[in-house]
């Protein structure tokens, strides 16, 4: 996700195979949050800010799992 994160800020081909691999791996996750931000009425402009947004929200949910399972 952090690659995808940063190929979101930086003009690459989508062409690249390697890139193309990376979107097709991310796209599936990162779909529901762009979906999220243009329900919301969010205009970013030319920045995808669903990467990052996803990221975090994963962060938190593997905390969340880890203390949960910690705790058993």
């Amino acid at each position: 996700m952090f690659i995808r994160i940063l190929l979101s800020w930086i003009r690459v081909s989508p062409y690249n195979s390697l890139v193309n691999i990376i979107y097709q791996l991310t796209d599936p996750i990162l779909e529901p949050f762009r979906n999220l931000i243009d329900r919301a009425g969010i205009n970013t402009g030319f920045i995808d800010f669903s990467p990052l947004i996803a990221f975090f929200v994963l962060q938190l949910l593997e905390s969340l799992i880890i203390r949960v399972l910690w705790l058993l």
